[in-house]
């Protein structure tokens, strides 16, 4: 029997005489009693989502442990809670993330998707119950300790994101020396400037960074990085392995005739004036394109600036929209009006200020090569709405100015080896929304904690 389990338990197959002792002695409650039951409704939910995942000669993974990028133990953390055991549940979950209360407050939980419940009334609310163990925590010590062994390598991480911030806590918790270099004053990347302060409270934000550089990470903000045309950049740095995580801080261009015009504003660097304390000034009127988090975030922002009326404009339907459901749900709420199946054409300016837009109606066509519905314009359906400010709010790019001498992919994201994440250059390993694009922010985690893995068995 296994006893005072508060982590995963280690299954032999070889020794295992299916006598069912482990699932009446685990805390953690890590094997399913359901996936016994052949005539229960349960048993037959749990079988119907699985579908073909099963392997046979494997025990598969919950659906909402499968479905998380780092394969967080789920279901583990959740009964832990369910007993009253919040200090264990939290420990469960830094076991392979180190961003808990974060995740807990932005995360898309892909998990609750994945939750059997659903089929039987609602999924369980799983990022709630993470938030709430990581600020049952707050007040209380933090039982993360750093290896006793350390080891001689020193690795530099450009960058303090999510996926920065991961790497680092998982080289250092292997005993390597890590320094983080972040550009921007603060540390957090898209999560301090990216995300508006009412979804993510900076105290939450500090109080994990605060929990990795415990851990012995340096971290040294206002201190750019940038690679040379030679390739050199590695063995001049001093350092014995790179992990870039920069992220995607340029907003995508609408390429549409007025997108310069006074008043127009790229969403990206809008949200990051306004979470770096600088003065930012709109109108009353604000219209915001784009249906991702970024235009969600910027149309409640907007509100909060003081404007009065806040349209924002989307190509597509709600169901298509990229936005966290809830999140759309709330900018509805608090004033925002959505226009869905609708695309800018032009800006209208007068002596060079913006002062409205013109739009043009679309529907839906085939599906394009990622499976979404490609928008199709109605003709002779063109409008024209007022505005006195307008944000662009249509995706993210990478910024190439620091990255000379890196290869990169057409849309200007960085080329990795699939498999180690390596750069072009040799000991230079990249992860997050740099090589992928605009993400969510429990990916980039896992591609931090992949970057670690890699760069470990790279120096090894």
């Amino acid at each position: 029997m296994v006893e005072g389990r508060t982590h995963r338990p280690i299954i032999q197959p070889s020794r295992c005489h299916s006598c069912d002792v482990c699932i009446r002695g685990c805390p953690a409650e890590f094997i399913p009693e359901y996936r016994l039951e052949e005539e229960s409704l349960r048993g037959t939910l749990y079988r119907g989502k699985m579908g073909k995942k099963t392997v046979p000669g494997n025990v598969p993974l919950p659906p909402c442990q499968e479905a998380c990028p780092i394969n967080q133990d789920t279901r583990g953390y959740v009964a832990l809670i369910a007993k009253g055991k919040f200090k264990e549940a939290l420990e469960l979950v830094r076991e392979v993330n180190p961003l808990p209360a974060v995740c807990g407050f932005i995360c898309h939980h892909p998990c609750e998707e994945a939750c059997l419940r659903e089929g039987v009334d609602h999924p369980i609310p799983i990022r709630l119950l993470k938030r709430f163990i990581a600020e049952y925590g707050r007040a209380s010590e933090r039982a993360r300790k750093g290896t006793k062994r350390k080891r001689r390598e020193t690795i530099l991480v450009v960058g303090s994101g999510p996926a920065g911030l991961a790497c680092a806590n998982d080289l250092s918790l292997l005993g390597f020396r890590v320094t983080i270099f972040e550009a921007l004053p603060v540390l957090g990347g898209m999560l301090s400037v990216g995300i508006p302060e009412f979804r993510l409270p900076r105290e939450i934000l500090r109080m994990e960074i605060d929990g990795i550089r415990e851990l012995g990470v340096v971290m040294e903000t206002n201190h750019s990085f940038r690679f040379g045309r030679n390739g050199r950049t590695l063995k001049r740095s001093g350092f014995d392995a790179i992990f870039l995580s920069m992220g995607a801080h340029r907003s995508s261009k609408l390429d549409i005739p007025g997108e310069f015009l006074h008043g127009v504003f790229p969403g990206v660097e809008f949200l990051r004036d306004i979470n770096l304390g600088r003065k930012v000034e709109i109108g009353k009127k604000v219209v915001v394109i784009g249906g991702g988090n970024v235009a969600i975030d910027v149309a409640r922002s907007a509100l909060r600036l003081g404007s009065k009326k806040v349209d924002l404009y989307y190509r597509r339907s709600r169901k298509e929209m990229p936005a966290i459901s809830e999140e759309v749900e709330e900018a509805a709420r608090e004033g925002v009006n959505i226009h869905l199946l609708t695309a800018p054409v032009r800006m209208i300016g007068k002596r060079g200020k913006a002062i409205g837009m013109e739009c043009i109606r679309m529907r839906l066509g085939e599906p394009d090569k990622n499976g979404r519905r490609k928008p199709v314009p109605i003709q002779g359906s063109n409008f024209k709405v007022d505005a006195d400010t307008i944000i662009s709010a249509i995706g993210q790019r990478v910024d190439q100015k620091p990255l000379k001498g890196l290869e990169k992919n057409p849309d200007g994201t960085i080329r990795v080896a699939p498999e180690t994440g390596e750069t072009s250059l040799k000991g230079v390993f990249a992860g997050g929304d740099m090589v992928t694009g605009p993400g969510w922010a429990i990916d980039a985690i896992a591609a931090g904690k992949k970057g670690a893995e890699a760069i470990a068995r790279y120096l090894s």
